[in-house]
């Protein structure tokens, strides 16, 4: 009797959630102010590449992302919502080819992981997030 052949098991694909939030502001004091008192949001000052970038603690469970206040780059900037991936290179790569852009390509975040910035084919811009305490 010969046996079955083995079926290939698909891996599974990570969650692909939603980990952090960036919102920009024109003035980060009001906004701070607004987000605080509407939602009773934390903010505490994060070293980063950008020079005013505020941690904003959610106060969720460990599984609620919690998120950045940043001064606005561009009159278009708007929330930004990182979606945390395996792989941000094959990302782009998937990206580009679903007619997607890419807007920042992968970028460091010394010792917590990759993001690159995105644009849908509707024009809204997205973030991915690739976690690794390996990033220089």
């Amino acid at each position: 009797m010969a046996k079955p052949a083995k079926k290939k098991v698909k891996q599974p694909l990570q969650a692909a959630s939603v980990c952090w939030f960036d919102v920009p502001a024109d003035d980060l004091k009001r906004a701070k102010k607004f987000y605080t008192s509407l939602f009773g949001w934390k903010f505490a000052k994060l070293p980063a590449a950008i020079a005013d970038y505020w941690h904003i603690d959610t106060g969720g469970k460990d599984a609620s992302p919690d998120g950045g206040l940043l001064p606005r780059m561009h009159p278009g900037h708007s929330i930004t919502v990182y979606v945390t991936v395996l792989s941000v290179d094959k990302a782009l790569a998937k990206v580009q080819k679903l007619g997607g852009i890419v807007c920042k390509p992968k970028t460091s975040v010394p010792h917590m992981g990759y993001f690159a910035i995105c644009e849908d084919t509707e024009q809204n811009v997205f973030a991915l997030w690739e976690p690794n305490e390996q990033a220089a």
